[in-house]
C-alpha cells in the first residue's frame, strides 16, 4: 500500500475528528457517511447542469432534493413503525387518520386533502373498504352521494395504531430542537398552503 494513500487517509481522519460530525464511540461507518456527505458537497449536482449549459438555481434545487428525500426517509420510517399493521402500511393510514379528524366526508374531498391524484386515492379507499376499517354512508342531504366514516374496527386500528405513528414521526425529527421544529413546521405549512392552492387550480384547469 502506497505511504501517500495511508497520509491522505489520516487527514481525512483528522478533518473528521475536528468536525461536528464527530461524536463519542463514532463507528468506521459514522466515518463513511461523512465522507460521502463531503464528497457530495465538493462534487454538487449543478456542476453537471453547468457543464451542460443548463441554468441552475442551487437553493431551490436543493429545497427539491431534500425534500424528496425527507419523503423517502418518513415513507420507510412508517411502513417499519405500521409493520404490524399490513393494512395500513401503503398510505392508508393517512387516509384512516385524516378520516378520525374529519368525518363524513366524500371520497373525492379525502383524496383531495391526501393530496393524491383520483385514481391512486380510489384504490386506497377500497383497500380500506375491504379490510373493514371505512364505511360508506348515504350523504343525507345528497342521496346520490356517498360519505365515508370510520368503522369500530377502523377506531380499534387506529388507535392500536397512534403510538407507532407517534414514535415514527419523533424520530423523523431528528436533533431539531424544540424550537427548530416549530420553525419548520411553520415554514412547511407555508409551503403546503401554496400547493394546495396549485392544485386545487390545476385540478380545475384540468376538468
Amino acid at each position: 500500500m502506497k505511504t501517500d494513500f495511508i497520509i491522505d487517509l489520516l487527514h481525512h481522519v483528522k478533518e473528521f475528528e475536528n468536525s461536528s460530525a464527530c461524536k463519542p464511540n463514532c463507528s468506521v461507518e459514522d466515518f463513511r457517511m461523512w465522507m460521502n456527505e463531503k464528497k457530495y458537497t465538493e462534487e454538487s449536482p449543478t456542476k453537471l447542469f453547468k457543464n451542460e449549459n443548463h441554468q441552475v438555481s442551487f437553493t431551490e434545487n436543493e429545497i427539491c432534493k431534500q425534500v424528496l428525500l425527507l419523503g423517502r426517509y418518513s415513507k420507510l420510517l412508517i411502513r417499519k413503525g405500521l409493520s404490524d399493521f399490513p393494512e395500513l402500511a401503503n398510505e392508508e393510514f393517512t387516509y384512516l387518520y385524516r378520516l378520525k379528524d374529519e368525518p363524513f366526508l366524500s371520497k373525492i374531498q379525502l383524496i383531495e386533502k391526501n393530496g393524491h391524484e383520483k385514481q391512486t386515492g380510489t384504490q386506497i379507499i377500497k383497500r380500506l373498504l375491504e379490510a373493514g376499517l371505512v364505511e360508506e354512508k348515504n350523504d343525507e342531504s345528497d342521496k346520490r352521494s356517498k360519505r365515508l366514516n370510520l368503522t369500530e374496527l377502523g377506531e380499534k386500528k387506529f388507535h392500536e395504531s397512534v403510538k407507532k405513528v407517534n414514535q415514527a414521526s419523533l424520530i423523523l425529527s431528528g436533533s431539531l430542537t424544540d424550537d427548530e421544529k416549530k420553525e419548520f413546521l411553520s415554514l412547511l405549512k407555508k409551503l403546503n398552503e401554496f400547493h394546495a392552492s396549485v392544485y386545487a387550480n390545476h385540478k380545475s384547469y384540468s376538468n
